[in-house]
């Protein structure tokens, strides 16, 4: 096993810490037979931390966010802002940058890929972080991969998922990040599946949002889905 780059066949619920909540059920669906997968490597939370590591004044920048409180709008802006650039400037350390680009050349440089954001602090029983970390779609070529790999790491930090941290009482520090790196399928439809019904928490009805093409467009509320429910 590679300490930075994990296939997702590799990964399940057991490596959370390491891939996320995303990776990691990712790496539980390979397990289902008749569910096709498509074909990628998770960048693990491993590589995260050298990043935060070998960024300066880091440690002052975290100290600072865990000082404030939700009404501190501005300086959470001004903090978060500052975190976001020095993490996208950071030149990734050899050993790593050589782990992911092992991983992407396996696959194929010239594929398009999905580069997906994966925390360690996705939806629990008590808090939903959907949407809060980025997401970037049709990603081709090394230099793409390692500067939208970068991104996803400096997503951790948008004042909208700070403050949300600081809402439900997440230490910043606690909360870490994967990256999935994905090979894109080019859907007729996709969507949503809720197997509780997210409005009535009903659980013995499966809800589905569904719209053709990609599901970016849906979960960015860019089109009206159409709305399934099924007993």
């Amino acid at each position: 096993m590679n300490r930075y780059s994990l296939r997702l066949q590799d990964t399940d619920r057991a490596k959370t810490a390491l891939v996320g909540g995303k990776g990691a059920n990712l790496g539980e669906l390979y397990r289902i037979n008749g569910i096709r997968v498509p074909e990628g490597f998770c960048i693990t939370t491993d590589a995260f931390e050298r990043i935060l590591q070998e960024t300066p004044s880091m440690n002052d920048l975290m100290a600072g966010l865990s000082r404030l409180e939700v009404g501190d709008r501005d300086r959470i802006r001004e903090l978060a802002t500052e975190i976001r650039a020095l993490v996208v400037a950071t030149d990734i350390p050899a050993d790593v940058e050589s782990a992911i680009v092992r991983s992407l050349v396996a696959l194929g440089e010239d594929v398009a890929y999905a580069v997906r954001s994966s925390a360690t602090a996705e939806d629990s029983a008590t808090a939903s972080f959907a949407g809060q970390q980025d997401t970037y779609l049709n990603v081709v070529g090394r230099e793409s991969v390692l500067e939208h790999v970068r991104k996803c790491w400096a997503s951790l930090f948008t004042e909208r998922a700070v403050t949300y941290r600081i809402q439900n009482g997440f230490e910043h520090r606690s909360v870490r990040m994967a990256v999935v790196v994905q090979t894109m399928v080019f859907p007729e439809a996709s969507g949503v599946l809720f197997t509780a019904d997210p409005v009535t928490g009903n659980r013995k009805v499966t809800c589905v949002d569904a719209t053709f093409g990609l599901g970016e467009a849906l979960v960015s509320g860019l089109v009206d889905a159409d709305h399934y429910r099924v007993r």
